[in-house]
């Protein structure tokens, strides 16, 4: 089985980073509870606090698409919209 690795940052504007950080628990929280997600961070930056450093595994593809999936659609969707991500996806056998 082919597990899926994300790493990358969100970059959020000063300004929104309340609001973000107010969302993120929520969103954590899910998205642990997902079938086939075996670790997930997110986590501001002590050095740039305007970067949400991003640390995902997925079991394979097709619970890392059921991710993608429910989260574009939700709650965290909505906060961070328009935010620009700066992630790194691979495969890992």
């Amino acid at each position: 089985m082919t597990r899926v690795l994300l790493d990358g940052y969100l970059e959020v504007p000063a300004e929104h980073i309340e609001a973000v950080a107010a969302a993120l628990p929520e969103h954590i929280r899910l998205t642990r509870a997902e079938p086939g997600c075996l670790s997930f961070r997110v986590e501001q930056s002590a050095e740039q606090p305007t970067h949400f450093l991003v640390s995902e595994v997925f079991a394979d593809r097709e619970a890392f698409e059921a991710h993608q999936h429910r989260a574009a659609s939700s709650h965290w969707a909505k906060v961070t919209a328009g935010m620009p991500r700066h992630y790194t996806v691979r495969d890992e056998a």
